[in-house]
């Protein structure tokens, strides 16, 4: 045993070149994690073609359209451009393959990276993180979270300040509840539309920032409301109450003393969070009018075009119907509530009252749990499938019909414009040539006698196409404008043979209309975290097997022995919000530190001076800190849920650039980890014993 655990603690590993391409590619892949982008390649055409007209021929995909493929000098380019996504799915999965082919990595790392290992157990992970979030995402479909916003925003009425808390404290209640993806979900979709509504709020900056923040500080409290608090009780064997227990106090604190910093410093003004709010008044007939389910496709007819194309005083009484008459799903909302409430206290009550760590059943419980949610989404969408049905019907003819009419007075546009700039040509012209045959000369040449001769100038006759004569009559009009757009339309509809591709499209939009819920589930789910995630891990290990863990393990041992507990808990603090955003978002920097505070354990075991009680889960808890709040630190990469923040206010036309992220988060982040981090070393004091952490 101690063999072995000698050879696991060898660093002379670091010295091969395969561990310094090991590094070299794991720092390679963070950074492109960081700093997505596309890598453009060039296939030739004939091959190009070649495929497409295969795929076509099997009825895949349709058959290939005669388009003009010439380049500026007018030829036909001999190679096609085609770009590949370098991003935080590829870019980890790339890095593995390459490893493999490399030797660099074999059976073992891809084993202990999805199978699990030192009680890390990748799969069980992400089936427990999967599953709770579909409870969770299910609730926000029924418009539970938009409706109780809404409701908050009338509790807090024109009181600007009383409104920022009421916010303020909602998102954090929620968030520890449900977590932060159903919060970012909806909560940001709101903010955008209340702050544009509001003639006094110049800027979203105050609210949206205050509600990411405060989001992922709530969601530090459970350990099912962010994968990273389950790899981190997976790790060193956490139970859940154990968990929150210990992180509440200084999470709650973090949450009280950050409200005053934030309203009456970072954003105190009255462009960011006026002391009273003045909101746009919804009509009566909007007020009366019957909330639209969001989850049914074109549920709003043409108004979701409209807000595209609307002026500013319609694009916000769109805005402001979305906020003010929103839909809600009372069965599907309570019953998820149920299930969700009822999966959190069964998790808690086996995980409290187990001897091995509770996270190895965790997705026994949460997986039956989705399965029930998702049987009630399919059969409440099938009890009502002929409403939700005729409501997509009807909200698709009318977008169709709009984009008809819009299309045909576009072209009819461009053919006044072309014609008015004909007749004025024309009319230029006529003007010229009149001059050149009328050059007037003086009255005496004129005429002999001297006196004045009459002279007539015929004015230019009137255009052509203004002639009422060539006006139509406004009914024939109206019916030739109805049968074009009709023609439109059954030329829009018409289609070719099927292929498999358009039988996939029929087949979601019909599950669409069918079952809307379940559809738009797991449409939201996080699914793309599956691949990072393990790709991560797999990585992880590699460091592990190649000797970096063990060298990163020695390094922070070192720090400790210098600094002690206080020094543990501000280091881990510290280094957690930095490898946030350079180490593969929040995920990849726990699953990463994880490994390291076990390699450290190691260290302690093998020399035979232990670890002391405090120090061990100071370490721990500052880290679960860190990884927490790391989110709203620099870089939107730092969590997959700025990510999903970031794109959610872009489609509600709401930019926010790297830099101006980083700075407003800049202070944030600053008196988040220094009130956590001083309120968990007070904690770790108020610890009666301080006998050596068993690490057995």
């Amino acid at each position: 045993m101690v063999e072995t655990l000698e050879q696991s603690l060898d660093t002379s590993k670091i010295k091969s070149w395969r561990s310094i391409v090991t590094l070299i590619v794991f720092v390679i892949t963070n950074l492109v994690v960081i700093f997505p982008f596309h890598v453009p390649c060039f296939i030739p055409r004939v091959v190009s073609n070649a495929v497409l007209d295969t795929l076509s021929r099997l009825r895949i995909i349709s058959p290939r359209q005669d388009r003009s493929n010439d380049d500026r000098t007018g030829k036909t380019p001999f190679f096609v451009r085609l770009n590949f996504p370098l991003n935080f799915v590829t870019a980890p999965l790339i890095a593995d393959l390459f490893l493999l082919a490399l030797l660099a990595i074999g059976r073992k790392e891809v084993h202990d990276g999805t199978i699990g290992a030192d009680n890390i157990s990748p799969y069980d992970i992400m089936l427990f993180f999967i599953s709770l979030a579909y409870i969770a995402i299910s609730i926000d479909a029924s418009g539970l979270i938009r409706y109780l916003a809404f409701k908050v925003l009338q509790w807090g009425g024109d009181a600007g300040h009383r409104l920022y808390f009421y916010l303020y404290a909602f998102f954090f209640g929620l968030a520890s509840f449900i977590g932060n993806d159903p919060i970012i979900l909806s909560g940001t979709a709101f903010l955008a539309y209340m702050t544009r509504v509001s003639s006094n709020i110049i800027h979203p900056s105050a609210w949206i920032h205050t509600q990411f923040a405060v989001a992922n500080i709530g969601s530090a409290i459970l350990v099912s409301s962010n994968p990273t608090n389950l790899v981190l009780a997976g790790a060193f064997n956490i139970k859940f109450i154990n968990y929150t227990a210990n992180i509440i106090i200084p999470v709650i604190s973090t949450a009280v003393v950050l409200f005053p910093f934030l309203l009456y410093i970072v954003f105190n003004d009255e462009d960011l969070v006026p002391s009273s709010i003045k909101m746009h008044e919804l009509p009566d007939e909007l007020k009366a009018k019957k909330p639209v389910n969001p989850n049914i496709p074109h549920a709003r007819g043409n108004a979701e075009e409209e807000e595209n194309l609307a002026n500013d005083e319609d694009e916000k009484l769109l805005s402001l119907e979305e906020i003010m008459n929103p839909f809600l799903d009372k069965g599907g909302a309570a019953f998820g509530g149920v299930i969700m409430a009822a999966t959190l206290i069964t998790l808690l009550a086996i995980n409290a009252s187990s001897e091995k760590t509770g996270h190895k059943a965790a997705f026994w419980v949460t997986l039956p749990a989705a399965f029930v949610m998702f049987v009630w989404d399919i059969g409440f969408g099938w009890y009502h499938r002929r409403e939700t049905r005729d409501i997509a019907h009807k909200g698709r003819q009318e977008v169709e019909l709009a984009r008809a009419e819009r299309a045909i007075r576009e072209e009819e546009e461009i053919t006044r414009l072309a014609h008015e700039k004909e007749q004025a040509a024309a009319l230029e012209q006529e003007k010229a040539g009149l001059t050149q045959t009328y050059s007037p000369e003086p009255l005496e040449k004129q005429s002999g006698n001297g006196d004045e001769s009459d002279i007539s100038i015929c004015p230019p006759q009137e255009p052509s196409g203004m002639t009422p004569s060539m006006d139509m009559d406004k009914k024939k009009r109206e019916d030739d404008l109805q049968a074009r757009i009709s023609r439109e339309l059954a030329l829009r509809q018409t289609r070719g043979r099927s292929t498999l591709v358009s039988l996939i499209g029929d087949a979601y939009r019909w599950s669409q209309e069918t079952f809307p819920t379940p559809t738009t589930v797991l449409a939201h789910l996080p699914l793309a975290l599956i691949p990072f995630a393990f790709s991560m891990f797999v990585l992880v290990q590699a460091l592990v097997t190649k000797g970096w863990v063990q060298v990163f393990a020695y390094g922070w041992d070192h720090w400790v022995n210098k600094t002690g507990t206080v020094g543990a808990i501000g280091g881990m603090g510290f280094l957690s919000v930095i490898l946030c955003n350079f180490a593969g978002t929040n995920i990849g920097t726990t699953i990463l530190l994880s490994r390291v505070i076990q390699a450290w354990q190691n260290i302690h075991k093998f020399n035979g001076i232990p670890i002391t009680d405090r120090m061990f889960w100071a370490t721990v808890y500052s880290m679960a800190l860190g990884v927490n709040y790391g989110a709203f630190s620099a870089a939107f990469s730092a969590s997959l849920a700025g990510l999903l923040w970031r794109d959610i206010l872009a489609r509600k036309h709401i930019r926010v650039h790297s830099l101006h992220f980083a700075r407003v988060n800049l202070p944030i982040i600053a008196i988040a980890m220094t009130v956590g981090c001083a309120v968990l070393v007070g904690q770790v004091y108020i610890i009666r014993d301080s006998e050596p952490y068993d690490a057995s």
